[in-house]
């Protein structure tokens, strides 16, 4: 079971940090990261992690966004900077682990004045 926290409403230009927790200890060979759902739109992917630290971001959110884990407490962080209008959505953590996909409950994040 994932648990997502650390979504509201922000101001442009502000920050959040999303964290997402695993409930049970993590297989080692695994991967975590983020979607996102903006209202009318199709999930996208945003970021993910691998075990080994290996980090990827997408275009749109590249020199904003950052995806870390803490294995030690099984969990994703996604430290969102410079947030705009168009980054409101609900974010989505999953985790990839022995060719299964499990997803959290999503957490919603608003950018607006």
């Amino acid at each position: 079971q994932l648990q997502a926290s650390g979504g509201g409403l922000v101001q442009p230009g502000g920050s959040l940090r999303l964290s997402c927790t695993a409930s049970d200890p993590i297989f080692r060979d695994n991967v975590m990261g983020w979607y996102r759902q903006a209202p009318e739109k199709q999930r996208e992917l945003v970021a993910n992690i691998d075990a080994g630290g290996t980090a990827n971001v997408v275009d749109s959110v590249k020199g904003r966004f950052t995806v870390s884990r803490d294995d030690a407490k099984s969990t994703v962080y996604l430290q969102m900077n410079s947030l705009k209008p168009e980054d409101t959505a609900v974010y989505y953590c999953y985790l990839v682990v022995l060719r299964s996909t499990y997803w959290g409950q999503g957490t919603e994040v608003t950018v607006s004045s």
